[in-house]
This record gives C-alpha cells, sequence and structure tokens, in this order.
C-alpha cells in the first residue's frame, strides 16, 4: 500500500535541495584544491560515470571541476590507481575507487564493492546480450583468459593478441571473443580493472586490485545492499522519485519498487509531493549542508554529470529539455555534439557546444544557446568567466567561440 506524502515541497525547495545534495551548496575553495576536496566532492556525487568520448574532456574528470573548480586531474589518477601523466605507475598510499557497473560504467568508493556483489553474481542474468553468451557458451574460453590474467596480469585486451573482427552494421563496438570474455569476468567480479591507462583497461585478479578488508568485508543479501544502494542515491538526489532512485545505480526496476516501499515503510524515506512532479518523491531524514547556497551556484556540467544524467529528471527539476545528440547525424544535430548545460543560480540557463582543439591550443565554443528563461548579458558574463577558468585548467590558450545559437554574440562580447 503506497505510504502517504507528510508534507509539500515547492519547485524552487526541491532544486535547491538536489543541488545542495550534489556538493553545490558549498563554495569551491579559494586556495589549492587537496585529496580532501577531491573525496568530499567524490562523497557528494556518490560515483563518477566513465565515457570514452574524448572531443572535450573525459566525463569523469568534470564533475570535479564543476564543483571545486581547477585540480590536479593526476590526483584523481591516483586515488583510483591510474597511471599518471607521465605514463608512471604510481601506487596511492589508499586505493579509494574502484571501477565497476555503477551507473554505467563508474569509478565508485571501494566500500561499495560488496553491496555490488549481488549484481555480479547476477551476471548471466544482467549482463548484454553478448557478454551472457560467451559466460554461458564458451567457458573453456573463460578459463582460459583467467589463468592468462592469473599468470601474466594485469592484462590489456591487446594482450591477448586476439584480432578484432569486423564490426557488423547497427553494432557500437566490434569486440574479439576474448575482449568479451574479459568483460564478463569483469562484470562477475571475478577480474576488477587494475588501472586504465590511455582510456584502456587493464584487467587484473581482485585479490592483486582490492585491499585485505574489502575482500574479507560480509556480503550482505541482495535486499540489504539494495536498499543500502537506494539509500545512498536518496542522500546523494537531496529528493527524488522511486525511478530516479533506482536509475542513480542502475537497480532492475521492480526491485527498486520493493526496497523503496520497504525503505518508505520502515521511515528510512519520507514521502513528499513536490509542486509540479506527477509522482510521489521522497528525502532521507538527513538534511544536505548549504541549502541557501545552492542558489547561488555556477557550473557547466558533462552529459554524464550526475546532476543531469537522467534526462526525464533535469527536465522536472529544472524545465530543461536535454538529449545527448553525439549519435544524431550532424545535419540533424539542434545544439551541437557534446553540449554542456550551464547552472547559474538554481537554474539551467543555457547550453554550449564544446570541444578542446588540443593542436591549436584553444577551446571551441561551436555553439552557445540562452533558455528563454534567462537574461543573456548576465548569462553571456558569467559563461565568459566559466569558460576562461575551464580553458586554463585544460592547458587550452583561450576561448574561440563560433557564431551558431542565440548566446553566441553576447558571449563573444563578454570575451572580449
Amino acid at each position: 500500500m503506497p505510504t502517504r506524502p507528510e508534507f509539500d515541497l515547492s519547485a524552487v525547495q526541491a532544486r535547491r535541495l538536489a543541488l545542495a545534495a550534489q556538493g553545490f551548496g558549498r563554495p569551491r575553495p579559494s586556495g589549492r584544491v587537496d585529496v580532501r576536496h577531491l573525496r568530499r566532492a567524490i562523497g557528494d556525487v556518490g560515483l563518477l560515470q566513465l565515457d570514452s568520448v574524448n572531443v572535450f574532456l573525459r566525463s569523469h574528470y568534470m564533475p570535479l571541476f564543476s564543483r571545486l573548480g581547477p585540480y590536479q586531474r593526476e590526483a584523481l589518477d591516483m586515488l583510483a590507481w591510474h597511471e599518471d601523466s607521465a605514463g608512471q605507475t604510481k601506487r596511492a598510499r589508499r586505493r579509494d575507487l574502484i571501477e565497476y557497473w555503477g551507473h554505467e560504467a563508474s569509478l565508485l568508493p571501494v566500500e561499495l564493492q560488496p553491496l555490488l556483489r549481488w549484481r555480479m553474481a547476477r551476471a548471466d542474468e544482467l549482463s548484454w546480450k553478448g557478454v551472457r553468451q560467451i559466460g554461458k557458451e564458451q567457458p573453456q574460453l573463460l578459463e582460459f583468459v583467467l589463468n592468462e590474467v592469473r599468470e601474466r596480469g594485469p592484462l590489456r585486451t591487446s594482450d591477448l593478441k586476439a584480432p578484432q573482427r569486423k564490426r557488423a552494421r547497427g553494432e557500437m563496438w566490434s569486440w574479439s571473443d576474448e575482449k568479451t570474455a574479459l568483460e564478463y569476468l569483469f562484470y562477475s567480479g571475478q577480474l576488477c580493472a587494475a588501472r586504465r591507462v590511455n582510456f584502456e583497461r587493464h584487467y587484473d585478479l581482485p585479490e592483486r586490485v582490492l585491499a585485505r578488508e574489502v575482500l574479507e568485508a560480509p556480503t550482505p543479501t541482495q535486499e540489504e545492499a539494495q536498499r543500502q544502494l537506494l539509500l545512498i542515491a536518496a542522500k546523494r538526489l537531496g529528493v527524488a522519485t522511486e525511478p530516479d532512485l533506482g536509475d542513480y545505480f542502475r537497480l532492475p526496476r521492480a526491485e527498486s519498487k520493493a526496497r523503496v516501499a520497504e525503505l518508505a515503510e520502515d521511515g528510512s524515506l519520507v514521502p513528499v509531493r513536490v509542486e509540479g512532479w506527477q509522482e510521489p518523491a521522497y528525502l532521507t531524514t538527513e538534511r544536505p549542508p548549504g541549502l541557501r547556497r545552492a542558489a547561488n551556484a555556477r557550473a557547466l556540467l558533462t552529459p554524464f554529470d550526475s546532476l543531469v544524467w537522467a534526462r526525464e529528471r533535469s527536465e522536472r527539476l529544472f524545465d530543461f529539455r536535454y538529449r545527448i545528440e553525439i549519435y544524431v547525424p550532424a545535419p540533424k544535430r539542434v545544439y551541437g555534439y557534446y553540449v554542456l548545460p550551464f547552472l547559474l543560480g538554481d537554474r539551467l540557463v543555457a547550453r554550449v557546444d564544446l570541444k578542446s582543439d588540443r593542436q591549436a591550443g584553444v577551446l571551441l565554443v561551436q555553439s552557445a544557446f540562452a533558455e528563454p528563461h534567462a537574461d543573456p548579458a548576465h548569462v553571456a558574463t558569467e559563461l565568459a568567466a566559466e569558460l576562461r577558468l575551464l580553458s586554463e585548467w585544460l592547458g587550452l590558450g583561450g576561448v574561440s567561440i563560433a557564431r551558431k545559437g542565440d548566446l553566441a554574440t553576447p558571449l563573444r562580447r563578454a570575451l572580449a
């Protein structure tokens, strides 16, 4: 039986709860950003989604810049035990992050590993079709690949010397059987990502990647693990519907519904009504810090930032319709290839299509559009300042504005 809402929230209150929960209620550090700041920002979002598109910047670096401003990207690499930018393997004193399937491929706090073992145990059911088929149909290949990693790891796909097959029409990847076997072993928890170098994953055995206390941590029941993941999501979302909560760690929908009902029943989640929302929403009993300061945020957001990765939620919270156009043919794109929303105050006020032209040493703004409710002159001034800061952080020499979009001219004036 559905739990009745305990109180109402206005649309503004919901927005500010969401922003504060995502770390936008804190001012950016005024001095040097250190590892403590990184850990706090990672804690605010709960995980960093990985994506291979690199036309602007690898997506997992950007959410920390959005919340903290400029920082050393190598410091994030070290927390994940990646190689640094010079290609040197440097093991951090403490491994903070692991790679696994959280919200898609993600960097996750290492302490979440026990909460995801239920997903590993269900690889034959939950992984995608080609990976499931390898697991079912080629156990000898799995054993061969696992033994290769055991004897020679950490290994890349290319270390198995498997030729890439030609990609079939409509496929996004052309994985060899060996690569698919690695993915099955990774999904099922039999292998871990030791690190990435040039974004290529290096696979190794869990006992050579994870600390003993993680490996020996008790495995919760599936139901308890899912409840814990939903509470983590609820704290990071501020206020959320059941689909919002389940999507954060991509829980199967029926299981998400059941666990949210249990959490509402025991009082861990508080049902609320939000102005303009059709579905019931939920809060945790813990309020995020910086609710008032959340009205003063300023940030560019990657398409894979946890504030905006759920498109329907972004529309509900910010009245901002946002779709990734990476896979849309260029003539049919409305805003551009890699479009970042611009957060100012507690609203999404603009969007820009960004490209890092590393050869020319410039940050290209290939289009710039203001939202209908926004003041173009004010938005252009604030966006210009953020773009300058971003360009400097990326080691680029400046910002170049193309003519596409109603904000392009005001933005060029603001940068002049």
